[in-house]
Formats: C-alpha cells, sequence, structure tokens
C-alpha cells in the first residue's frame, strides 16, 4: 500500500484527508441513524398510545426520549400551551424545519468529497502525464524509461484513488440521503397522528367548559 500510495504523487495526500474524513462522518451517521430506526418506531407509538389516554403524562416520556428528533418535535410544539388546532400545526411544523438541519448534517461534506475527489485524480493524471512527457528526449528513450513509466503509473494511480474515494463516499451518502428521506416521513405521520389527537383532546376541552359554564 505505501508503494501504490507513493506512485500516486503529491494528490495522495489530500485524497487521504478526503478518506479519512468521508470515513469518519460515514461512522459517526451509521450510529446516528441506527440509534433512531432501533428506538423511533416502538417509542413513539408508546407516546402516542400515552398521549391519546392521558396527555399530561406524556411529558416525561417525551423528556426521556429527547434524544430522538421525533421527541423533540412533539415536545417543542406541546409546550405551547391552550394552542388551537391550527396553531400547533404551525408549532408541529416550524418544530419540524428547526429540525430537519440536524438531520442533513454532513450532507454538504459529503457532497464535496464526492465532487473534489474525482478532480484532484484528474490533477494527478495530468501532473503524472507532465512528468512523462518531460522526460521523454528524442533518440534517448531507454535512458528514461523510468521516468516515463513512472509518470503514467502516477496518472493511473491517482486517478484509480480519486474515483475509489468518490464511489465510496457516494455510495453512503445516497443511504444517509434515503433515510432521511424515510424520517421525514416518519415525522410528518406522527406528527399527522399527534395532530388528530390534540384536535380531538382539544374539543373535548372546550366542551367540558362549554358544559360547566351552562350549569
Amino acid at each position: 500500500m505505501g508503494t501504490i500510495f507513493a506512485a500516486g504523487g503529491i494528490v495522495m495526500w489530500p485524497l487521504l484527508g478526503f478518506s479519512i474524513l468521508a470515513i469518519a462522518l460515514i461512522v459517526e451517521r451509521s450510529l446516528f441513524w441506527f440509534r433512531i430506526n432501533r428506538r423511533q418506531r416502538p417509542v413513539m407509538q408508546d407516546i402516542l398510545r400515552t398521549y391519546r389516554q392521558a396527555p399530561v403524562d406524556v411529558y416525561p416520556k417525551l423528556r426521556q426520549n429527547v434524544n430522538l428528533p421525533t421527541a423533540r418535535i412533539f415536545l417543542e410544539a406541546l409546550d405551547i400551551e391552550g394552542a388551537s388546532p391550527k396553531q400547533f400545526h404551525l408549532a408541529l411544523a416550524s418544530a419540524m424545519q428547526a429540525e430537519l438541519p440536524h438531520l442533513r448534517r454532513f450532507s454538504t461534506v459529503f457532497a464535496t468529497i464526492i465532487s473534489v475527489a474525482p478532480l484532484l485524480g484528474l490533477l494527478g493524471t495530468i501532473l503524472g502525464l507532465i512528468q512523462s512527457f518531460a522526460a521523454l528526449q528524442l533518440g534517448d528513450l531507454s535512458t528514461n524509461t523510468g521516468a516515463v513509466t513512472g509518470g503514467i503509473s502516477e496518472a493511473l494511480v491517482s486517478t484509480a484513488a480519486g474515483l475509489v474515494v468518490a464511489i465510496g463516499t457516494l455510495i453512503f451518502a445516497n443511504l444517509f440521503r434515503g433515510l432521511y428521506k424515510r424520517q421525514v416521513a416518519l415525522i410528518q405521520e406522527y406528527g399527522g397522528q399527534l395532530e388528530i389527537l390534540y384536535e380531538t383532546h382539544y374539543e373535548r376541552q372546550h366542551s367540558l367548559q362549554e358544559a360547566s359554564l351552562m350549569r
């Protein structure tokens, strides 16, 4: 590996930095999505069930699971006391919009690595070809064979390394993008169920208040 790395030329160093960064972010995002997907569905079903039976009891459960994005969204929206169903819908939508950047975290870094890594490989190709042509001397090709082949080797290795870094990062970036879209769909699903329960609870409270006033 050290020989291959050395053969790739100077562009191998930024490609190495990009690969280390990509691996670190892939590990972080993988753990992030694993924790969410492992716990979210049973937790949110329990929260919705609790809110249906006793709305007041849902707050401790939301605070216990505040590391889940859906729980943070619900908690922020439910903290607005006495909100009408329309106001609650707006609060839920605003909380969801505030949470989306956390779900898309590092997407710009992934896109940068995917775009720049092949360009660095192309730069290595050009530098390798320049080295090869500079080593060529008409009438004395046998003397400079090593330099010519070294330049060609640098061109090929740097191109391959840039593509490997870009392709590997692209695969995981698309995987995380799919998980993000799935998460948004689940938030909308659970949010719609909470809105229905909130509106039902709100109308029930107002009916009881009107009945007590009539007495």
